[in-house]
């Protein structure tokens, strides 16, 4: 079985009408909501998106993926826009519809909602939100973004701070993993592709730095495209880490896991051959960023399975550990060996 968990919510003109709406009025003639039909949302999720000439079940299909776990697009959030109430809006219609596509396609979509993030405030104001949706929604995890301010500002604590305690607290409560993803990027300097990356890259070090997994043995926590730039630049934490206390700077990223959304074979190896195994989860975020072909080979950017497939020193115990047996553990999946799209 293969198991996809990052991919994000493809949604009809109407989620973004209505986001336009509200941002145009900051809220003040009230929230309003997004109606689609679950006829109108059958037929939309089985229409050609990205300019592939295939819809998101086809790319899915395409692929080999069984079963794919839907969060909001981050880019799309706006966790930085002012009154807060406004992203705090949009966020819980995207949720909505996530729901909404999952209880249509239970066999190809399970949830992970984005939170209501806002700068310079306490996490436990997500807390209602991702309440709602674990036990109303029967969501398996949530988006954690390290930088609600999109970039306009650095003051929020990295996520080895006890700044986040309360959602930490919650996360074990609930025995749902939290998932590192960056969003919106405000600044002229870099893309938002770039500020994932920093982001993700900052929040690893941090974790791995910190008494978290001490405090919080039971706390899961993933970190998106393959934990930034740490697994590629390991050795410059290792060595520091050996100066200071003689301890393994690689046992500390243990803690955590890492997705394979990474477009390249040699990322991916080095990934897998860094961390372990045992620490990586599949993920692929298609339809997105990845989805394009390859000049050279023709090939799709964002088929990671035909890579790790390709793994020949990784054994099918392995590959089917990525692939499938730490998804299943990690968010509790109730799935049989296939699934039917």
């Amino acid at each position: 079985m293969v198991i996809d968990v990052h991919g994000h919510l493809t949604a009809p003109d109407s989620l973004y009408v209505y986001k336009a709406t509200i941002l145009s009025h900051r809220g003040s003639h009230g929230r309003g909501k997004v109606e689609v039909s679950d006829d109108e949302m059958i037929a939309f999720l089985n229409q050609p998106t990205f300019g592939t000439g295939k819809s998101h079940m086809g790319l899915l299909k395409e692929v080999g993926t069984d079963l794919q776990l839907l969060s909001p697009r981050p880019f799309q959030m706006m966790q930085a826009e002012k009154p807060a109430r406004v992203s705090q809006w949009f966020i819980e219609e995207c949720n909505n519809m996530i729901a909404q596509q999952c209880r249509l396609f239970p066999n190809t979509f399970r949830g992970i909602c984005g939170l209501p993030q806002t700068p310079g405030e306490s996490p436990k104001n997500c807390v209602a939100e991702l309440e709602r949706c674990v036990k109303g929604f029967g969501f398996v995890g949530c988006l954690i973004n390290p930088d609600p301010s999109e970039a306009t500002n650095y003051d929020t604590p990295g996520m080895g701070d006890e700044f986040w305690y309360p959602l930490y607290e919650k996360l074990v409560e609930l025995d749902v993993p939290g998932y590192i993803h960056g969003a919106g990027c405000r600044s002229i300097r870099h893309s938002y592709s770039l500020h994932f990356i920093n982001e993700e890259t900052i929040s690893v070090i941090s974790l791995a730095q910190s008494r978290v997994f001490q405090d919080f043995p039971k706390l899961k926590i993933v970190c998106s495209h393959g934990g930034g730039a740490v697994p590629y630049h390991a050795g410059r934490f290792i060595a520091p880490t050996l100066r200071r206390s003689g301890g393994n700077f690689i046992d500390s990223l243990r803690k955590l896991y890492f997705d394979t959304v990474l477009y390249t074979p040699l990322a991916c190896e080095l990934l897998i051959k860094t961390v372990g195994a045992d620490r990586c989860v599949f993920g692929t975020e298609r339809p997105g960023v990845g989805t394009a072909k390859d000049p050279k080979t023709g090939k799709w950017m964002d088929d990671v399975r035909v890579y790790i497939d390709g793994f020949d020193w990784l054994s099918a115990a392995d590959k089917k550990v990525i692939f499938e047996d730490n998804a299943k553990r990690l968010f509790r999946l109730d799935v049989g060996a296939k699934t039917a799209a």
